[in-house]
């Protein structure tokens, strides 16, 4: 159940990732058809910004697998 849960939380991550970086693109466009040049700021950041986002949850994610693999490790120890 436990792997189920991590992997279906990764999927919501990557959906959420897409869906900053294709409103960030398209509110660029936008922008920047209505003649404002910081939209090329927009279209630059909100993919960086995704990634960032996208990568503080996958660094949480494994951490808490690397939490798991460690203690499991002191009880094989701890049991010998």
């Amino acid at each position: 159940m436990r792997h189920f849960i991590i992997k279906s939380f990764e999927t919501i991550i990557w959906i959420v990732g897409a869906l900053i970086t294709a409103a960030g693109v398209i509110a660029g466009l936008a922008m920047i058809a209505q003649g404002d040049v910081t939209g090329l700021l927009l279209i630059i950041f909100a993919p960086l910004y995704a990634v960032l986002v996208m990568g503080m949850f996958f660094i949480f994610i494994a951490i808490s697998d690397n939490t798991k693999r460690t203690a499991e490790a002191v009880e094989k120890l701890a049991s010998k």
